[in-house]
């Protein structure tokens, strides 16, 4: 992916937990959360295994996105995340 094009993705952790985050480079980042060198969150969740990406567009409309995806209760997470 080029550097100017984010994506938001959800992960599951070892714990059952979901993580949502967004990055120009999804393969890198759940790359730097199974290494431990992600988010302080999923540090001591791993492994992590990457459940859902969505392409959105620059970084403002990631975050925008992430914070959506945020507020979405665990249920509705897993169906959206289980209608892709």
């Amino acid at each position: 992916m080029t550097e100017n094009i984010y994506s938001v993705y959800i992960v599951l952790c070892c714990d059952g937990t979901l993580y949502t985050g967004i990055s120009n480079d999804v393969k890198k980042r759940l790359k730097q959360h199974n290494s431990g060198h992600g988010a302080k969150y999923t540090k001591t969740r791993r492994p992590v295994s990457l459940q859902y990406q969505e392409i959105v567009g620059d970084r403002s409309q990631a975050s925008k996105r992430e914070y959506a995806i945020k507020q979405l209760s665990r249920q509705q997470k897993w169906a959206l995340i289980n209608q892709h």
